[in-house]
């Protein structure tokens, strides 16, 4: 009768137990949205230039090696790679924990009991042999292999692995991401470079042309057909002009020491030719469809797969709650005496146990994993809604960019040309006294801010080239 009841308490404790385990906390769900509009504009041409290798999407010889030696040697890339390696290493980790722990232990020691204790008077009137009292003090020695494992009922170190692998899938994606960025870094200064040296070139052609105007003026001063406040003036717009030589040597210096960093190499001239820039167009842009930048954006892919990280350690947290079964095996041998220490079975010592544990009382900690598990997953799915967003207004802007700035470049170019035409012009109503010297002066200064203007415009054109091949992924295959 007493052994039934026994029985029946240990059954409605075991589910007790189990019931208390199984309580979780609510959590909110939320699905990521991927929706995005069918095209960027109503062509709804699938063709993208994200598939495009750099290599081909940019046809300069010497940016191709600028890009080449910088994925060699940059060290924001060797840092990734090495972060690489340590998410290869939490894999194995975690691997390590889903399989059984297997060791080996050996030991040695000596015991020494007292005498008036319940086990120091057993084993004063325990004989080994007839005639032969206990050792006293007692030694110890034990060699034997052990063994450990969890049995993952609920898929907990499971999921966790797979948290781990997905996470170090996401770590490949993020290299690729800032092998992206990179490429197109080194792009848009290189062609600011060009920009820098063509507007250098530009001032020195002002630089002559303001000079020769100066000598008409001292000229015309001597014929007392202008004053010396003409000369003045024409010295100030000389000296002006080859002021501004020194700020943009200095942006070329800049320019140049920033490519030098990102190939981790020293200040050194960056080889380039003038005349790719002036010569050569801009490439023509495919954008493609929206939906392609799922597969083609690192970032986007980096987003996706840490969400998917976090739902797993969701799953892990929630696996916590239940019971754990675990299992340990021993086996080995163990003596008072290394001469006892093979006998067999006398000195044989075997061991295998399981146990199951689940938490029934203060699961706070738990509970707060949990939950934080949760809102690491939200924010995952927020922070991929955003990539997918940010990646298709990049583009659409860029895209947008691109078209506004032709555009303004043609307009540009009808500028310069009527300017350039207009300092001729110019010059000769002076000399015929049919201008005064500030119509030349305003005149050979509009002409220099139009040229200025119309290579920065082209450099934005170059820069919208490479941006919209950043932001539609291209660049890191």
């Amino acid at each position: 009768m007493f052994s039934k009841t026994v029985y029946r308490i240990s059954v409605v404790g075991a589910i007790s137990l189990a019931f208390a385990a199984c309580k979780i906390p609510a959590l909110t769900n939320r699905e990521e949205n991927k929706t995005l509009p069918t095209h960027y504009t109503v062509s709804g041409d699938s063709s993208n230039s994200a598939t495009t290798t750099w290599r081909r999407y940019f046809s300069d010889p010497n940016l191709i090696a600028l890009i080449d030696t910088a994925l060699k040697n940059n060290q924001e890339i060797n840092i990734i790679g090495q972060e690489i390696e340590i998410s290869r290493n939490e894999v194995q980790a975690r691997r390590g924990e889903y399989l059984p722990f297997v060791g080996l232990r050996a030991g040695a020691g000596v015991d020494k009991v007292a005498r008036y204790t319940s086990r120091g008077a057993m084993e004063a009137n325990t004989e080994i042999k007839p005639g032969k009292e206990m050792p006293d003090p007692l030694p110890d020695f034990m060699f034997g292999a052990y063994a450990t494992w969890e049995i993952d009922i609920w898929h907990k170190l499971r999921n966790a692995q797979k948290a781990a692998a997905t996470r170090y899938l996401s770590t490949v994606e993020g290299k690729n991401f800032a092998i992206t960025n990179l490429v197109a870094e080194i792009a848009n200064s290189y062609y600011e470079l060009l920009a820098l040296d063509n507007q250098l070139d530009i001032l020195h052609q002002n630089i002559a042309i303001q000079s020769n105007a100066l000598e008409i003026v001292k000229l015309e001063k001597e014929a007392t057909r202008v004053t010396e406040l003409a000369v003045k003036k024409f010295e100030a717009e000389v000296a002006k002009t080859k002021s501004l030589q020194f700020d943009v040597q200095q942006q070329i210096v800049e320019t140049e020491n920033r490519i030098n960093f990102l190939l981790a190499r020293q200040p050194q001239p960056v080889s380039r030719q003038k005349a790719a820039f002036e010569n050569s167009q801009p490439n023509q842009v495919q954008a493609g469809l929206p939906s392609q930048l799922l597969a083609n954006r690192p970032d986007i892919r980096q987003a996706e797969l840490e969400l998917a990280a976090y739902k797993l350690d969701v799953q892990v947290a929630r696996a916590q709650f239940y019971p754990s079964l675990g299992i340990t095996a021993g086996v080995g041998y163990q003596a008072f005496n290394p001469a006892y220490l093979l006998k067999t079975p006398a000195s044989l010592l075997a061991s295998l146990a399981g146990d199951l544990a689940a938490p029934l009382i203060n699961k706070n900690a738990i509970k707060a994993n949990y939950l934080n598990a949760n809102a690491k997953q939200l924010q995952a799915v927020y922070n991929y809604e955003r990539s997918i967003l940010n990646g298709y207004f990049e583009v659409a802007t860029q895209m947008a960019k691109i078209s506004n700035l032709d555009s303004s470049y043609q307009l540009k170019s009808q500028q310069v040309a009527a300017l350039t035409q207009s300092i001729g012009i110019s010059n000769d109503l002076f000399k015929s006294a049919r201008a005064d010297y500030m119509e030349v002066l305003m005149t050979q200064r509009d002409a220099l801010e139009s040229k200025f203007e119309l290579i920065e415009t082209k450099k934005q054109q170059f820069n919208a080239m490479v941006n919209v091949y950043r932001a539609l992924g291209g660049g890191w295959q």
